[in-house]
């Protein structure tokens, strides 16, 4: 591992002594006095998410219903009851869309920043900074601009029908289009560099965002088209249909699955390359996996609700600093605590602002923004070694 990379180390990964094979003999004692713990804390992170789902599918953006209207909406949701009058039960279903699109998208955005800090052994990584969010924004731009009448793709501007789901893949598609710009060019020699890496991020992000701000510049006279463009940006859970529920829990799926495969792994990472290979891991099909999923799970996040910075770097590193730093409980618990700070921060804002709510984007950005420069500043040290 070359020098740059060791100073980006956190200074205390996992428990125990540094080598993989005295943490694996000292850790069985405190893996079982701190189960409980773990235990507790999930517990107590569903109870949350299930009060926060509540609130959400009572109030709104439409403002408060009644707990007899809210159940009976429900009930008639999953054919049960007799359908609310009027509108009542469409809004009612755009609220449940609503409310599940925004825990699969937090879930997985804070599976995603984890899976990236694991593979990393960095706390700054997240899907945000590593340019994987800008280049769904900016795929989501050119759908916008096709399905709008403008560029080579103008024959689209009729098809109304599938503009949601061409803007949802375009936006997959620039996700995974930066991932693999990033990573390859920050590999030499089938190994990747943790400072190139969130240099070539960095750079992804200005080149997507610059391609973006010209997008926008070029409709700005057409203003339904510039409103589009800019609110992707800020992210929206509004008006979410079914198959933005199924694509998110789809990919978030997919991207759980590698968890029970990379867990132990990253935690051995932890250590250094070199040691986790000399404990017989394979490091490339780790990275590889973990790569992957966080990807997939950012993607299809994105691709349904537009750009929602920071959740991929605050939660994983907030469970680290109360919970554990073990992956192996870390990855689980990402998947409840992502939805409780994004939909628990939609609905308190939701209440404070009495209906004028901020956008999750502009809310994630005004939380997330501080907390990573707290993070740069209690990381300079180490830093300072690039």
């Amino acid at each position: 591992m070359s020098p740059p990379d060791r100073a980006l180390e956190p200074e205390t990964a996992v428990d125990g002594p540094g080598h993989p094979t005295s943490m694996n003999a000292a850790q069985p004692a405190r893996c079982g006095a701190r189960r409980p713990r773990v235990a507790r804390v999930a517990l107590l992170l569903a109870l949350l998410l299930a009060l926060i789902v509540v609130g959400s599918l009572h109030y709104g953006p439409t403002g408060a219903w009644s707990s007899a209207r809210t159940l009976r909406g429900l009930a008639a949701h999953l054919g049960l009851a007799q359908p609310l009058e009027g509108h009542d039960q469409v809004i009612l279903a755009l609220r449940v869309n609503r409310v599940l699109v925004a825990v699969g998208v937090g879930a997985a955005l804070a599976l995603a920043g984890a899976l990236l800090q694991g593979v990393f052994r960095n706390d700054l990584a997240a899907p945000s900074i590593l340019g994987v969010t800008a280049g769904a924004g900016l795929g989501a731009a050119l759908a916008v601009l096709a399905v709008g009448g403008f560029g080579p793709l103008a024959m689209l501007s009729g098809a109304a029908d599938w503009a949601p789901a061409l803007v949802s893949a375009m936006a997959f598609l620039g996700a995974m289009l930066a991932t693999l710009v990033v990573t390859a060019v920050a590999t030499t020699g089938g190994r990747i560099s943790v400072p190139t890496l969130l240099l070539v991020g960095i750079a992804v992000n200005a080149v997507a965002g610059g391609c973006l701000a010209g997008v926008q510049y070029w409709v700005l006279q057409d203003l339904d088209l510039a409103r589009a463009m800019l609110a992707w940006t800020f992210g929206s859970l509004d008006d979410r249909l079914g198959y933005h529920v199924w694509l998110v829990f789809g990919g978030l799926g997919l991207a759980a699955a590698v968890i029970p495969l990379v867990s132990l792994e990253l935690d051995l990472f932890a250590s250094g390359e070199e040691d986790a290979r000399a404990a017989g891991v394979d490091t490339q099909r780790v990275k590889l996996l973990a790569l992957s999923a966080s990807a997939l799970a950012a993607a299809v996040a994105v691709a349904v609700a537009g750009q929602i910075g920071f959740l991929g770097l605050v939660v994983p590193h907030l469970l680290r600093l109360a919970v554990t730093r073990s992956n192996r409980a870390l990855l689980p618990l990402c998947l409840l605590a992502g939805p409780v700070v994004l939909l628990g921060a939609d609905l308190a804002q939701r209440l404070c602002m009495d209906g004028s709510a901020l956008r999750p984007g502009v809310v994630t950005s005004l939380l997330g923004g501080p907390f990573f420069l707290f993070l740069i500043v209690r990381n300079r040290a180490r830093l300072s070694t690039w």
